[in-house]
């Protein structure tokens, strides 16, 4: 009985796998697999994972190529969703974006009236009201010796 079992043994341990072929499994990856239907790639994904599992030093270079191309290639969802072009549309969308948004913000400057805060009367005599309030007696306008503008700003 266990002579059976050992020479049976023995026989299986001789045997080649088909994940141990010397065939490269897919020839020209790049080309081919890409124009595969997801079923099919599935199956080749299967085939190479198990040519994976043998000894890397005997796999083809070939498979290793469709292995690598399988796992990192640009096909499906890693297909790259710009195309040719498309950087210099975006490009020229951020220049007309800026440009449309500086001209709205000109526009909008332009059309509405300066306060009447920012006149040179209105700031002289903010600077009259802080010296006869004391505001800011250490460093500001009402210390000894203060020779800044103060609150003026235009002119």
């Amino acid at each position: 009985m266990f002579r059976n079992v050992a020479v049976g043994a023995a026989r299986l341990t001789g045997r080649r796998f088909q994940s141990t072929t010397v065939n490269p499994v897919l020839v020209h990856a790049e080309e081919t697999f890409g124009k595969l239907q997801e079923t099919a790639q599935r199956e080749e994904v299967k085939r190479l994972s198990e040519i994976m599992k043998a000894d890397w030093h005997k796999v083809p270079i070939e498979n290793k190529r469709a292995i690598f191309y399988a796992t990192y290639g640009p096909h499906n969802r890693r297909r790259p969703r710009s195309k040719p072009g498309d950087n210099w549309k975006v490009f020229f969308g951020v220049v007309g974006t800026i440009a449309v948004s500086v001209t709205i913000s000109t526009l909008v400057r332009n059309s509405v009236s300066k306060p009447h805060t920012m006149t040179k009367e209105w700031q002289e005599m903010s600077n009259e009201y802080a010296r006869e309030h004391n505001i800011n007696p250490i460093s500001g306008i009402s210390s000894e010796g203060y020779k800044g503008k103060g609150f003026v700003q235009s002119s």
